[in-house]
C-alpha cells in the first residue's frame, strides 16, 4: 500500500498522516524526515543535500528522487508507506511512477484533503502558542482552559508571525501553485478528494474508505 497525502496548510494533514500510519501499519514519511535521515546517516546523498542547503540552494529533483528511492527501500517500507511532501513537481511524480513500476510496486493512492480557503484562514489565524513550552492551541477547536493562558504553565499565549492573515494567504497561494499541476497530472480519476472541513474523525473515516476502496479488490 502506497499513499501520497496532499493538503494545504491548516487542513489537518499531520493528524491524518498519524491516523493512516497507525491504521494501516505503515510509516508516514515526510520530505524533511527523509533528508534528515540521509544527513544523519552520513550518506553521499546526505552530504550533498546538506552542502546545498547550507549554501542556501534548492535541492534538485534528481537528489530528491534519489533520497526517496533510498528511503522507501528500507525494511520498514516493505508493507507500504505514506509520503507527505513528495512529489513536489510533475517530473518528480513521473520519476516516482517509473520507480514503482521498476520495483514491481503498486500504483499509489493519491489523497487530497480539500478545505476552502476561508476556513483555512480562520483555522490558522486562530492558532496560539505558548512561548514557554511550545504547546499549540486553536481558539476554534482546541482552546485553552483559561482564555489566553497556557494550560501547562500559565504563560500568556501568542500568535505566531506566520499565522497572520496576509502570510497565510501567501502560503496558500504558493501551495496551490505548487500542488495544482501535480494533482492535474494524476487526474481526477486517480486523486481521491476528501472534504477536510469537518471534524478530524469524520475526515479520517472518509480517507480510510477511500484507501480501502482503492486497495482492496472488489468481490466478483
Amino acid at each position: 500500500m502506497i499513499l501520497l497525502l496532499f493538503g494545504p496548510p491548516g487542513c489537518g494533514k499531520g493528524t491524518q498522516a498519524v491516523f493512516l500510519a497507525e491504521r494501516f501499519h505503515i510509516p508516514a514519511i515526510s520530505t524533511g524526515e527523509m533528508f534528515r535521515a540521509e544527513v544523519k546517516a552520513g550518506t553521499e546523498l546526505g552530504r550533498t543535500a546538506s552542502a546545498i542547503m547550507a549554501a542556501g540552494g534548492l535541492i534538485t529533483d534528481e537528489i530528491t528522487n534519489a533520497i526517496v528511492a533510498s528511503r522507501i527501500s528500507q525494511p520498514d517500507c516493505a508493507s507500504g508507506f505514506l509520503l507527505d511532501g513528495y512529489p513536489r513537481t510533475v517530473p518528480q511524480a513521473q520519476y516516482f511512477g517509473r520507480l514503482l513500476r521498476e520495483r514491481g510496486l503498486p500504483e499509489p493512492v493519491v489523497l487530497h484533503i480539500d478545505v476552502n480557503e476561508a476556513l483555512l484562514v480562520a483555522r490558522l489565524t486562530s492558532r496560539r502558542q505558548c512561548p514557554a513550552c511550545g504547546r499549540i492551541y486553536n481558539l476554534l477547536s482546541q482552546p485553552p482552559r483559561v482564555a489566553g493562558r497556557c494550560d501547562v504553565d500559565g504563560a500568556e499565549l501568542i500568535a505566531r508571525a506566520d499565522d497572520q492573515e496576509a502570510t497565510i494567504r501567501q502560503r496558500l497561494k504558493a501551495y496551490h501553485e505548487l500542488t495544482g499541476p501535480i494533482l492535474q497530472w494524476y487526474g481526477e480519476s486517480v486523486v481521491h478528494k476528501v472534504d477536510g472541513g469537518r471534524a478530524p474523525d469524520l475526515v479520517a473515516k472518509d480517507i480510510e474508505c477511500a484507501v480501502l476502496e482503492a486497495t482492496v479488490p472488489s468481490a466478483t
